[in-house]
Order: C-alpha cells, then structure tokens, then sequence
C-alpha cells in the first residue's frame, strides 16, 4: 500500500496497489472490493497498446498504463492500521466520463457518518467532489 495522505483523528488514506492488499480489504471490511479490483485491473491490462519495437519491450510500458487506466482503490486506516472506509475513485488523469466514486464503510454502511471528515480531507487532496448523495450507492 501507498500513503496518499493524513486525515483528522490520527487516520491517513492508503492506495491499495495489489490484488492481494484488495483480497485482504475485502476480509477486514466484508466487502467485494477485491472483486472490483481484479476486474478494473484485468480491463486496464487487456486495453493495453504496446508500442511498435522490439517484442522484448512489448511490455515495459504495460504497469504504468494500468495505473494510468484503473480506478484508484484507497483504505482508510487508523493508527493502528484496522481498516474503517474503502473508496474506489477515479483514474488518474483523464478519468471516464460519468465515472462514479464509491466510498463504503464495513459491510458496505454509510462511511459519512463516522468519517465524514476523513473523506472531506480525502477530498481536498484529490481535488474531487466526494459527498453521500454522490458516492453512497446503497442510501436509503
């Protein structure tokens, strides 16, 4: 995991880079973000263009593009590293267009109340709207 950046309450926001970080997300908090991982991964890689050259470097440019291309996967951690908020937020760049951030607590509860300031600070650091009405897929 990566830090991306700290949050009230001695909390900090983590990049979730692996499939197995995102296999063991899914355990702590009961979720499928592995599931979305795996997928968002396998649609970056088979997107892949190499350029024209030597078949050896075919695939140098290859991980770079993924990153590129995938949605960015973060975990909210506290101090002592128990995992409280999972968000799926766009790709870097030029991100798709009408692509919908998802930000989901244990089981998939609402994160904005106990963490609302977390993800507020997630927020500014990323330079994105990041509010319930937008990013809660499962409000009531």
């Amino acid at each position: 995991m990566q830090f991306v950046c700290d949050a009230p309450g001695r909390r900090a926001w983590f990049r979730i880079e692996t499939e197995a970080e995102a296999a063991l997300e899914s355990e702590l908090m009961r979720h499928a973000v592995e599931k979305h991982f795996r997928r968002a991964y396998e649609q970056a890689s088979s997107s892949y263009r190499p350029p024209p050259g030597p078949f050896i470097e075919q695939d140098i440019g290859r991980a770079a593009h993924i990153r590129r291309s995938m949605p960015i996967f973060l975990t909210l951690r506290d101090e002592d590293g128990a995992a409280l908020v999972t968000a799926m937020l766009p790709p870097e760049g030029p991100g798709e267009p009408g692509f919908r951030p998802i930000l989901v607590g244990q089981a998939n509860s609402d994160p904005y109340a106990g963490y609302g300031y977390a993800i507020q600070a997630l927020a500014r650091h990323v330079g994105i709207t990041l509010d319930r009405a937008l990013c809660y897929p499962y409000r009531r």
